[in-house]
C-alpha cells in the first residue's frame, strides 16, 4: 500500500501540472506574440542597448531622451499592462503563467518607479552621455554601412547632448540629482572629449581601421564625413556641456550624500530596496542583517589570521594586506597577464560542481583608461546576443600598486565563471523563454549568484591558500558592509566620510578601491544591496536541498535547478528549488531496494 501511495504521489508532483494546465494553444501564442512586439519596441526606443546586444537594426540612431519621448514610453507602460491583463491567465501553461507574472510584475515596478523621475540624473561619475563612445567598442565595423550608421550618429550627436542638457536643467530645478562628491568626477571626463583634432577623439577610433573589403575610395570618404560629424556636432556638443555642467550643474549639487535629501527620497529609497532585492525587506531590516554578517565574517577573518601566524589586531593585518609589496604587481602589464592565467586555471575545475556549461567564451580585457580611475576594480559585459561578440571580464589596471594579489581568485569567480558570464550566457542560450528574460535579469539574482559563485572556489579546490581564502572572506565581507553602508548614507543620513571609515575598519580593501566603492552606492543607491541578499538565500536553499534529499544530493544538479530556468526574483527561485527537491525525493523513493538479509 506504501509502495502504491509514493507512485501516486510522484505522479502528482510530476504530471498533474501539465494536465491541470494544458495550455490554449492560441493564448498561447498570443501572450508570446505580446511578448515580441513588447521586445521590439524596448530595442527600438533604447537603440544603443540594441546594438550593444548586436540587433543591428536601429544603429544609425541615440534614443530619443526628450521629456516628451520619455512620457510617452511611461504612457505605453501603462497601456502595455492593460493588454496584458487581458490575456486570460488560467488559459496558459505553468511555464507562459510565470512569463506572464514576471512581464506584469517588471511593467508595475516601471509605473511605480516612474514618479520618481530618476531619468532627470543623465549622469554620474560612472558614465553617461560623456562615455557614451565606449559603445564604438561593442559594435561590428565589417562593411560600409557599419560606418555610414557610427557617422549618422555621430551627426544626431548634437540633438542628444541638448536633450540630455534638457534633462539635468529639470532635474536641477525639481532637486533629483546627485550630490557634488560624485558630480566633482565628471569634468575631467568631458576634457577627455574635448580634443584639438576630430582624429583625436575616442568616437573617431572606428576609422583608424578598415576591413580590407572596405575600397580606398570609400575609406576616404567615411573618414572626412566623420572627422566633419565630429568637428561640427560632438566637440561643440562637450564643449556646451562642460560649460553648464561647471557654471551651473556642478553648483546645483546636495553638498551631503543621500537619496533621503529629494522629493519623496525616502519612499524612492525604499522602492529602490524592493525593485533590487525582488524582496520587501525594509532598510532598517537590511541594515540590521548587515551588522549580523559583518560580525560573523570578522570571526572567520580573525581564525585564517591565526593560522598564518601574525600577531597583531586585524586592523593591522589589513594594513599589511594593504601595503606589503609581495601582494602587488608591479605593473598594468603584469597584472593583466595574472588575471588570464587565473581564468585558466579556474576553466577546467567547473566539472567539478556544474552539469551544464555555457558554450559561449568570454575574454579578459582591460577597463579603458579614461575611466579607470574613477569605476571598480572589475566588471562584466555580457556576450552580443546574436553571437559576435563574446562575454568581456573587465580589470582595472590603474595603479596596480592598489590591488592585491589575493583579492583576484574571488573576483575573477565572481565576474567571470562560474559567476556572471555562467550564469549569463546559459540564460542566453535557453531557447525556450521570452527574450525579456532571456537577455534581462533581476539584481539580486544575477549579483547573488555572482557572489555565491565566488563560494564555489572553495569546492573547486581554488583557495589553495589561506590569503586567496582571505580574499574571499574580503570579498563576503565587502558585500556585508554594503548592507551597512547604502542603508546608512540613503536611509539614515550617514555622511561619505562615515561610510568609508566603517569599510576601511571592517575590510582590508585599498582605499582607493574602498572611496570608488563609496561613491558607486552613492549614485547607485539600493543595487549595491542585491548581492548579499541573494547570496544568502542561495546559499539558504542549497542547505535547505541537502537536508531535505540527504545523501543523494549533488550541488551539479542543485546548481541546474538555480540556473536553467534564467535570472528570476527571489520568491521563485525559491518555488523552482523547491519543487525540485520535492522532485528529487519522490523519485528516490521510487528506487528499488536490495533483498532483505
Amino acid at each position: 500500500m506504501e509502495k502504491i501511495m509514493r507512485s501516486f504521489l510522484l505522479f502528482l508532483v510530476l504530471f498533474i501540472p501539465r494536465l491541470a494546465f494544458a495550455e490554449n494553444k492560441e493564448t498561447g501564442k498570443a501572450l508570446n506574440d505580446f511578448f515580441e512586439a513588447e521586445w521590439n519596441y524596448e530595442m527600438e526606443q533604447s537603440p544603443t542597448r540594441a546594438s550593444s546586444m548586436g540587433d543591428r537594426r536601429w544603429n544609425d540612431r541615440w534614443g530619443d531622451q526628450s521629456l516628451e519621448a520619455i512620457r510617452k514610453r511611461q504612457e505605453h507602460a501603462k497601456d502595455a499592462l492593460g493588454r496584458l491583463k487581458k490575456f486570460d491567465r488560467a488559459q496558459l501553461s505553468p511555464a507562459n503563467q510565470l512569463n506572464f507574472d514576471l512581464f506584469q510584475k517588471d511593467l508595475e515596478m516601471d509605473i511605480e518607479g516612474s514618479k520618481f523621475r530618476s531619468y532627470l540624473m543623465p549622469i554620474n561619475q560612472r558614465g553617461g552621455i560623456q562615455t557614451l563612445d565606449e559603445l564604438g567598442d561593442r559594435l561590428r565595423f565589417e562593411t560600409v554601412k557599419d560606418f555610414e550608421d557610427w557617422i549618422a550618429r555621430l551627426r544626431a550627436f548634437p540633438v542628444l547632448m541638448d536633450q540630455t542638457i534638457a534633462l539635468m536643467r529639470e532635474g536641477a530645478r525639481a532637486k533629483v540629482m546627485w550630490p557634488k562628491i560624485v558630480l566633482n568626477r565628471v569634468p575631467t571626463q568631458i576634457d577627455k572629449q574635448l580634443v584639438a583634432k576630430p582624429e583625436d577623439s575616442p568616437f573617431f577610433k572606428p576609422f583608424k581601421k578598415f576591413p580590407d573589403a572596405i575600397s580606398a575610395a570609400d575609406r576616404e570618404r567615411l573618414t572626412k564625413s566623420a572627422q566633419d560629424a565630429i568637428t561640427a556636432g560632438v566637440l561643440p556638443s562637450f564643449q556646451k556641456l562642460k560649460k553648464y555642467f561647471v557654471e551651473e550643474y556642478l553648483p546645483a549639487g546636495f553638498e551631503q550624500v543621500g537619496v533621503w535629501q529629494m522629493p519623496q527620497g525616502g519612499d524612492y529609497y525604499a522602492y529602490l530596496t524592493r525593485r533590487h532585492t525582488t524582496t520587501d525587506l525594509t532598510p532598517q531590516q537590511i541594515h540590521d542583517k548587515g551588522l549580523s554578517e559583518v560580525a560573523r565574517i570578522k570571526a572567520e577573518m580573525q581564525t585564517i589570521m591565526g593560522k598564518v601566524g601574525f600577531k597583531g589586531t586585524l586592523p593591522e593585518f589589513f594594513t599589511k594586506l594593504r601595503t606589503d609589496p609581495q601582494f602587488f604587481y608591479k605593473t598594468p602589464e603584469e597584472l593583466l597577464d595574472a588575471y588570464r592565467a587565473l581564468a585558466k586555471r579556474i576553466d577546467p575545475n567547473l566539472v567539478k560542481v556544474f552539469k551544464t556549461l555555457p558554450r559561449t567564451p568570454y575574454g579578459v580585457t582591460p577597463i579603458p583608461d579614461k575611466i579607470a580611475p574613477d569605476t571598480t576594480t572589475a566588471y562584466y559585459n555580457q556576450p552580443a546576443a546574436d553571437g559576435s561578440r563574446a562575454g568581456l571580464y573587465f580589470v582595472n589596471l590603474y595603479k596596480p600598486e592598489t590591488r592585491p594579489k589575493w583579492e583576484m581568485m574571488a573576483l575573477s569567480l565572481h565576474e567571470s565563471v562560474p559567476g556572471h558570464h555562467l550564469q549569463i550566457a546559459l540564460a542566453q542560450e535557453l531557447g525556450d523563454i521570452p527574450k525579456f528574460r532571456r537577455y534581462g535579469g533581476y539584481t539580486a539574482f544575477v549579483e547573488g549568484w555572482g557572489l555565491y559563485a565566488e563560494s564555489l572556489g572553495q569546492d573547486m579546490g581554488l583557495y589553495d591558500d589561506p590569503y586567496s581564502k582571505f580574499g574571499q572572506l574580503t570579498y563576503e565581507m565587502w558585500r556585508a558592509v554594503r548592507l551597512v553602508v547604502d542603508t546608512g548614507m540613503h536611509q539614515m543620513k550617514w555622511d561619505r566620510q562615515r561610510a568609508i571609515d566603517f569599510f576601511m575598519e571592517n575590510a582590508p580593501k585599498a582605499e582607493n578601491d574602498i572611496v570608488n566603492e563609496i561613491d558607486r552606492y552613492i549614485s547607485m543607491p539600493g543595487q549595491a544591496l542585491a548581492y548579499k541578499i541573494g547570496e544568502l538565500k542561495i546559499k539558504e536553499l542549497r542547505e535547505s536541498a541537502r537536508r531535505e534529499i540527504g545523501e543523494s544530493f549533488d550541488v551539479r544538479e542543485f546548481h541546474d535547478a538555480v540556473l536553467l530556468s534564467g535570472a528570476v526574483p527571489l520568491d521563485v527561485l525559491e518555488q523552482n528549488v523547491n519543487r525540485w527537491i520535492a522532485a528529487k525525493k519522490a523519485n528516490s523513493s521510487q528506487k528499488p531496494v536490495g533483498p532483505a538479509p
